[in-house]
């Protein structure tokens, strides 16, 4: 079965859709808030010459989104899959931003489960790499029921090495997650 890694995806609340190289200084205009990096491994990401990198990386993976607010249409951040493991049965999913007005609302969550259920369309196990100092998303990834299994020192694309936390859910798990919550 293949896996599409940059599908259009839609609910009532986000659309994310395949990240496109003219999409740069819209997106930019999000991550140029210094706040947002502010507990991720990479503190200087809000800088051009920096996101830059970061966004080459976003194309080159070819599993990158720009999410939009479904009601307003406006951009409000990025996410993307990646590290596709056939073998293991799983993909990752990461690189996630939000504009800080989307912080603290229904959005991360909206954003999580579309890719959620789409990568368990393919796979047994979705994979996450946060940052060992992003409270925010650690906090926000377990609310989701991910597990954290291990730590890991990972190289963003063109940036040094940082320790990540990996955490990880469950096919199963996340069936039983979204009937609860039902």
């Amino acid at each position: 079965m293949y896996f599409d890694l940059q599908p259009f995806l839609e609910n009532e609340i986000v659309s994310l859709q395949p990240l496109q190289k003219t999409d740069f200084e819209t997106l930019y205009s999000i991550a140029s808030d210094p706040l947002i990096w502010e507990q991720h491994p990479n503190k200087d990401r809000y800088k051009k010459e920096v996101f830059e990198t970061y966004f080459t990386g976003a194309i080159e993976s070819g599993g990158a989104f720009m999410i939009y607010n479904s009601k307003t249409g406006t951009t409000i951040g990025s996410s993307r899959f990646y590290e596709f493991d056939k073998e293991n049965n799983s993909i990752a999913i990461g690189y996630t931003f939000l504009s800080r007005s989307h912080w603290g609302t229904i959005y991360n969550r909206a954003v999580k489960t579309l890719m959620l259920n789409h990568a368990f369309a393919f796979v047994d196990n979705v994979i996450f790499h946060i940052g060992a100092l992003n409270i925010r998303s650690q906090t926000s990834i377990t609310r989701l029921g991910a597990v954290k299994i291990g730590e890991v020192e990972m190289e963003y694309y063109g940036e040094t090495q940082k320790l990540n936390f990996i955490y990880k859910i469950e096919k199963a798990n996340w069936e039983a997650y979204t009937l609860s919550s039902i």
